[in-house]
């Protein structure tokens, strides 16, 4: 059902577990993510399955369901040939699709929708999400994010999530683009250790999130595993915010093979580690499924 209570109200009482990989659900289901729209061309192609993968994620015991719109820009649809009013609807329809996962979920948990807002580098489809420093400027960045983002916001989500950010100023444009939207947001960088993908350290990049009143939570995501600890630690302390994780499995994207190698390194038994350092929305993010969803809520539900 979708909630009454506010995401923010939420985890000021606890933790709320965030689904899994939105992607790996859609492929294991049968769907080819090959192209440059990766999971939001299905928004225009097969929508019904958009739904089904957040509803997996729900029965599997997630609370928040990240909408399909992370690779979803008015430039990438463009590109294939679909106008700025098509690509509004399907922007829209990306929330409405998760809205209607949570109407068919079979569970009396709170229900929430989270926006999903990539960085202009997932839009290129050339892994440079993991590098940032595009080479524009953040009055470029903020014209780029702020029409996406004043649409996804119009669909009404409980939440917009800023997310696997690379770089702390495609970070400030985007805290720019949603001030003022009326739709609380998330913050989440993509990092390498204690730095952000484009070298700079988690204290500076975290801190233009402490003073934005839109901002009801901080942390990264689409990293190592490993990299989680030291940023809810530094997330927590630079903002005084709740710290939000999900985490890849541990595997590395090779952006020119396009496809994911080496071993996974997620345990769904560290998140116990995470939410008493602070994290407060936990799940996981690429190649993290239902499976891994389940053993997360079981780990932080309260026997």
């Amino acid at each position: 059902m979708t909630s009454t209570v506010s995401l923010a109200e939420a985890l000021a009482a606890g933790t709320v577990v965030l689904d899994g990989g939105l992607s790996n659900q859609l492929e294991s289901a049968g769907h080819d993510l090959s192209d440059e729209l990766w999971s939001a061309r299905l928004l225009a192609e097969r929508p019904e399955a958009i739904i089904e993968a957040h509803l997996a994620y729900f029965e599997a015991g997630a609370n928040v369901a990240i909408t399909s719109s992370y690779q979803a820009t008015f430039e990438g649809f463009g590109k294939r040939g679909i106008g700025r009013k098509r690509a509004a609807e399907l922007l829209a329809l990306s929330v409405e699709l998760a809205r209607e996962a949570a109407r068919r979920a079979r569970t009396d948990r709170p229900l929430w929708v989270a926006a999903s807002a990539g960085p202009y580098g997932a839009m290129l489809a050339d892994g440079s999400e993991y590098r940032g420093r595009y080479g524009l400027s953040v009055d470029a960045l903020e014209r780029f994010h702020g029409p996406r983002l004043e649409v996804l916001a119009g669909a009404r989500p409980d939440v917009l999530a800023l997310e696997t950010v690379p770089d702390a100023d495609e970070a400030t444009a985007l805290l720019r683009a949603v001030r003022g939207l009326g739709v609380p947001a998330w913050l989440s960088y993509t990092v390498d250790g204690d730095r952000t993908r484009a070298g700079q350290p988690l204290e500076e990049a975290f801190a233009p999130a402490a003073d934005a009143d839109e901002v009801i939570a901080v942390g990264v995501n689409c990293c190592a595993p490993e990299d989680v600890d030291g940023a809810i630690r530094i997330a927590a302390r630079v903002t005084g915010k709740p710290v939000v994780v999900y985490p890849n499995s541990g595997e590395a994207w090779d952006a020119e093979a396009r496809t994911w190698t080496g071993r996974s390194s997620f345990a769904p038994e560290q998140v116990r580690g995470w939410q008493e350092a602070g994290a407060r929305l936990i799940g996981g993010c690429c190649r993290v499924g239902p499976e891994a969803i389940t053993s997360i809520t079981r780990t932080l539900t309260p026997a």
